[in-house]
């Protein structure tokens, strides 16, 4: 009777085995659900997180056998976890690595070095994860520092592109252009003009003969130029162009629709 009474008590154990394989089907339903909630692939993921595809799959349909270590398995969930907007570090908390039970065989073995071991495997992999990801961001940081002073450098097939100004007149702009067009004029520069569009025009501007822009304005756009002997301006819609003269009232450089081109030379000094 006793012997019977013993059996029927005892109650079947699960093993550290089969608690991670429940637990990781879990917890992956729960990523995957919230990944498609989300509307992200698993190639997004993969290049959000830096995981392989392979891995990301294999969490998601509870996979155990295509992981690796499980202090690792839970690194991954974490990372998997915080890039769907969820508490990495408490998710893959509930993942074990390993068994809360202590075995009756164990319980007069208190050595220890049988109680440390376990505790120093833990900090090893910590260690080497931590090792791992410090050395990938210095690789990717280095690789993105050198992509950047290539791209810095100027070639010299490259020609430069003037481009066009998108801007609306406005009167601290003004200011700030009449002042630093007197200064300059104190300074020698000899003539000025000054454009305003009132509608998208192509124009043309040559000082000292040499060409200073060439290409199509916007409306709205107020741009000068100087030059020491002649400045040339010429547009295709001469009624869409104001001109100002060294600072004069601005006036239209001709009828709407029409080229025009208009030459200022510089004052004789005396």
């Amino acid at each position: 009777m006793k012997w019977l009474r013993k059996k029927k008590n005892k109650q079947p154990s699960i093993s550290l085995e089969q608690e991670r394989a429940e637990k990781l089907a879990e917890m992956g339903a729960q990523l995957w659900a919230l990944r498609q909630e989300q509307g992200l692939s698993l190639e997004q993921m993969v290049a959000l997180t830096r995981i392989p595809r392979r891995l990301l799959q294999a969490i998601e349909e509870g996979n155990l056998n295509d992981l690796p270590e499980p202090v690792y398995i839970q690194g991954l969930i974490r990372q998997f976890a915080d890039t769907l907007g969820l508490n990495g570090v408490e998710f893959s908390g509930a993942f074990p690595i390993s068994s809360a039970q202590v075995k009756p065989e164990s319980m007069g073995n208190n050595s220890p070095l049988n109680q440390l071991r376990p505790i120093h495997l833990y900090f090893i992999y910590i260690l080497l994860i931590v090792c791992s990801i410090n050395g990938l961001s210095q690789l990717l940081n280095n690789a993105v520092l050198q992509a950047s002073n290539s791209q810095n450098q100027p070639s010299p097939k490259q020609k430069s592109i003037v481009k066009p100004e998108i801007a609306q007149i406005k009167e601290s702009v003004e200011v700030q252009s009449v002042n630093d067009t007197l200064s300059a004029v104190q300074q020698g520069k000899a003539v000025q003009i000054g454009v305003t569009l009132k509608a998208s025009s192509w124009i043309r501007v040559v000082a000292d003969g040499k060409i200073e822009f060439e290409g199509t304005l916007p409306e709205g756009t107020h741009r000068i130029w100087k030059a020491q002997q002649q400045l040339t301006v010429k547009t295709n819609n001469a009624g869409g162009v104001l001109m100002s003269v060294n600072q004069e009232k601005a006036k239209e450089m001709g009828e709407p629709g029409k080229e025009e081109e208009v030459r200022i030379a510089a004052k004789p000094k005396f």
